[in-house]
């Protein structure tokens, strides 16, 4: 039996404001198992990024075991962490400099 993945609540914000700002975005948060959240594009930039509810608690907000592996076998990869729009929107303008 699968066990369903937490999707954190600023999610889908996030998912627009990336969109709005002209990235391309997969959403991937059903994969689990310390799967980054989302795939994005932008000017030809391909990323990963983990979302993070930035209206919690830093200690809610740490990696989970999955993903702290995850991310430890995979960092050559473009791998970010996301825990706001504002964030969101950071990430790609500094892509823009």
């Amino acid at each position: 039996m699968r066990i369903a993945s937490k999707v954190d609540t600023n999610q889908p914000a996030i998912v627009q404001t990336f969109r709005q700002l002209g990235a391309r975005v997969q959403v991937l948060s059903f994969v689990g198992k310390g799967f980054p959240d989302l795939l994005i594009c932008y000017r030809g930039t391909l990323a990963l990024v983990e979302v993070k509810d930035g209206a919690k608690s830093a200690s809610r907000r740490q990696l989970t075991p999955d993903e702290q592996a995850w991310h430890a076998e995979w960092d050559d990869a473009p791998l970010y962490i996301v825990a706001s729009v504002d964030e969101a929107a950071k990430l790609l303008n500094e892509w823009d400099d």
